[in-house]
Order: C-alpha cells, then structure tokens, then sequence
C-alpha cells in the first residue's frame, strides 16, 4: 500500500443517514418551530439469555399493520397513508396469512421495496430457523405495534400490553422489527421495557442513529432504507443470514449498547441515502405540499386518538 492510496477514505455518503438530524431539518424546514425530542437514556437494561435458543420460544414484534382494504391504497408505490395507522398493540397467528402493510409510516418510499414483506417482518427466516433448529419455536402469536409519537404512551400503555400478551404465550426473547424513524424510537422503547422486565430482544433496524440514541441492549443494524430493515428484496439468503446475525447477537451480546452491523450492501452507489426528508432535493412547491401533507395526517392522528 502507497502511501497516498492511505488517504483515500470512503466517501462521507458510505456512513449511515444521521435520522434525528435529518427529520429535524426537514420539520424546521415545513415551518415547524419546534424540534421533536427523541428518547434518550444514559443506563440500558440488559437481560442475558435464561436459557439456549433451540430451547427457548421466540416472539416477533412488527410496526406494520395488517392489510385493509377499506382504508385505501397500501400496495407497492402507494402514497403515505395516515388513514391506515393503528394506536393500539394487536395480536395475530403466525399460522394466518400475514399480509402485513408499511404504507402507514414514514418509510422511504423512493428507495424501498413496498412488495416483498419479507423485507420488514422475518417470519419466513423465523420459520426456517426454526426448522434448522436454533429456536425451539416460534410464539404462536406476532405482535404489532403502533408508531406512537407519545414516548409516555408507549411506555405507560403499549409496552406493558405487550408483555402481558408475551407472557400469557410464554414468550422467552423477542425480535423487533421497526420501519420508520418513531418506529425505531418506539421498538427501542419497548425493548428497554422487555429486557427490565426479563425478556432478552434484539432490535432489527435500519436508524443506527435513533436506536442507539435512545439505548438499547441489542441493536442488528442494516444499513438498508427505512422500511427494509430485514433484508434484501426478493433475496432468501440475506433474509436467513441477516436473521442468523439477530440470534447470534442475542446468544453473543456482552453487555447493553451492543450493536452489530450486517454486511449486507444495499446498493453499489450510497446516493440513495440523500433521498429521506430531504429537502434540499424538492422544489418550493413541493415543501409546500408536505406541509400540508403533515397538517393532514396531523389531523387524522388527533382525531383517531381523541374517538
């Protein structure tokens, strides 16, 4: 090695995408005064492993929600759609079929696949790994939950339901799968909640940033866009060995604030990474739009909390 070659780096763009930087800007930039305040904690809970995984029952926890089709357009392409969110954790079979939607949330729509779930809820992997034998099994149940912007809801509400539902199916350690950027801030929430209570988690996620910010015992990281935090599209080999990597840092993880990073590549050129809620790319007519996009969905929510 020369030693100019020394000195060519990565380029800046190859880091992952600073979320909590990017969605203040882009608020500050739709004229809102107010910055959100992300959760963010000093100490992390962290519970070890009680028992081996192929002897251990696993419970998986999305932010997707099922599929209605009343509620409008939630397919491949389809626009962000508040009138699909739910505000309270649900229950469902991993036996029915799980036809899971992310239309709801803020995802990145320019980049990320909105057709193969297998991209943002593993049950596919879960299942294989069952069969091969490194879980036991799997919970008879998923769980979803809502993208709550109230740190103190999901805390005071959503997490403890949760555990209660994890409890009564005997649920030994927990996957989280988030999508959006409160999505990461929510799962991370209800995994602090899960570890102090006893319950091993690991958090799939695309939002280094947020999760960690906020302090979590275990954190998988895939430098993927928002919305496609578990694998590759139509790709069953990054769905197994990213899932592999989850339960090996839930066997491995020496303390709190572990994270792993997979090596799963996206895309050859990062350029995709300038695209989330940023507005340097849009016009002022389109700014003015997104505000009134927000407005809209800001209404819906207060309005579905308020019934």
């Amino acid at each position: 090695m020369t030693k100019n070659s020394e000195l060519l780096f990565a380029p800046e763009l190859h880091q992952p995408v600073r979320y909590i930087e990017r969605t203040r800007n882009y608020y500050l930039g739709l004229w809102y005064e107010t910055p959100y305040v992300w959760a963010h904690y000093i100490d992390v809970p962290f519970a070890p492993l009680q028992k081996p995984l192929n002897q251990s029952i696993l419970g998986l926890v999305t932010t997707a929600v099922p599929f209605d089709a009343s509620k409008g357009p939630q397919g491949p392409g389809a626009a962000y759609n508040a009138a699909a969110k739910f505000y309270e954790p649900y229950v469902r079979s991993i036996d029915e079929d799980a036809d899971l939607r992310i239309a709801h949330v803020g995802i990145d729509r320019r980049n990320a696949d909105m057709q193969d779930s297998s991209c943002w809820f593993p049950l596919d992997a879960a299942k294989r790994a069952v069969a091969k034998g490194r879980i036991h099994t799997l919970c008879k149940h998923f769980y979803g939950l809502p993208t709550n912007r109230s740190q103190r809801h999901t805390l005071e509400i959503d997490a403890p339901l949760i555990l209660r539902k994890m409890r009564a199916d005997q649920v030994d350690v927990a996957v989280l799968i988030p999508n959006c950027p409160i999505c990461h801030q929510s799962q991370s929430l209800l995994a602090r909640y899960l570890e102090a209570a006893g319950i091993p988690t690991v958090i799939m996620g695309a939002a280094k940033d947020i999760v960690e910010y906020c302090g979590v015992p275990r954190l998988l990281f895939s430098d993927f866009p928002l919305g496609n935090a578990a694998a590759l599209p139509n790709n069953v080999q990054s769905q197994d060995s990213n899932y592999e990597l989850a339960l090996r840092l839930l066997e491995g993880a020496p303390g709190p604030r572990t994270t792993v990073q997979s090596p799963l590549v996206w895309a050859s050129n990062p350029a995709w990474k300038l695209d989330y809620f940023n507005l340097e790319r849009l016009s002022a007519e389109e700014i003015a739009h997104l505000r009134d996009e927000a407005e809209k969905a800001r209404n819906i929510r207060v309005k579905s909390v308020g019934a």
